[in-house]
């Protein structure tokens, strides 16, 4: 897949995107990433790729020409590719959504600066507005990166193991379970006996509990729409319950 980032500060992504895994990915093959610095479009001498709102108020506006200039220059190789802002006022960004664009031929993420973009390339050429939760960012560069490494994990070998990224948490509604490695005893806590019994039975069940548990206690809102059983419901009740009053 092809990532194409358009934005003001292209020398942010040299580092997180060029590291671990996603270095991996890109060397083997599996993602490209393209930076587009958008005052390559601007229109005037000085390069302006800002201007004050209409209306007045605080802060600048993102200009709508430098844009569209960047947006459909990228389109001419990525015609098909979709278009993602990032800002405060998008959709939620998810698990289930980082999953759904990995099957996209390819995105054009817009970083988002200042008090936001003129609403014209939303209405013109955006196909999705995307936020990273309830807050605010100085600029949509951060954002942009946690998108790119989210989607690209659901991407064909770029985690190694077949459906590596299907485990995680949020995978099937809930919070994943605890994880243990060697030792078995560090300083006097100790890995649960059962995942040292090689039972796999009733390490898969302990997992699931414990997600349900875990899930409850720290996200329960996720409750709603997990895939969860009814007896699993009823066993969390009742648990839930013993373990909040210990």
């Amino acid at each position: 897949m092809t990532f194409d980032l358009l934005t003001l500060f292209p020398g942010m992504f040299a580092g997180p995107l060029t590291e671990s895994i996603l270095k991996r990915a890109a060397e083997s093959g599996l993602i490209t990433v393209r930076c587009h610095n958008i005052r390559d479009y601007a229109t005037d001498k000085h390069h302006t790729a800002d201007d004050a709102p209409y209306g007045g108020g605080t802060g600048m506006i993102m200009k709508v020409e430098p844009l569209a200039g960047c947006i459909e220059a990228v389109k001419v190789d990525r015609p098909r590719a979709k278009v993602i802002l990032t800002t405060p006022r998008g959709r939620t960004f998810s698990h289930r959504m980082a999953r759904d664009l990995a099957g996209e031929p390819g995105l054009i993420i817009i970083c988002g600066r200042y008090e936001g973009v003129d609403e014209r390339v939303s209405t013109l050429y955006v196909d999705h507005e995307i936020s990273l939760g309830d807050f605010v960012l100085t600029g949509g560069e951060l954002a942009a990166m946690v998108i790119v490494d989210a989607v690209s994990r659901f991407l064909p070998g770029v985690l190694g193991g077949a459906g590596a990224a299907q485990t995680d948490s949020y995978s099937d509604g809930l919070l994943e379970y605890p994880q243990f490695t060697r030792p078995p005893d560090f300083r006097g806590v100790t890995v649960p006996e059962l995942l040292l019994s090689g039972n796999h039975a009733e390490i898969a069940k302990w997992r699931r509990g414990e997600s349900l548990l875990k899930t409850a206690r720290i996200r329960p809102d996720l409750l709603a729409t997990a895939s969860v059983t009814e007896k699993e419901r009823k066993w969390l009740a009742e648990n839930g319950r013993q373990e909040g009053a210990q």
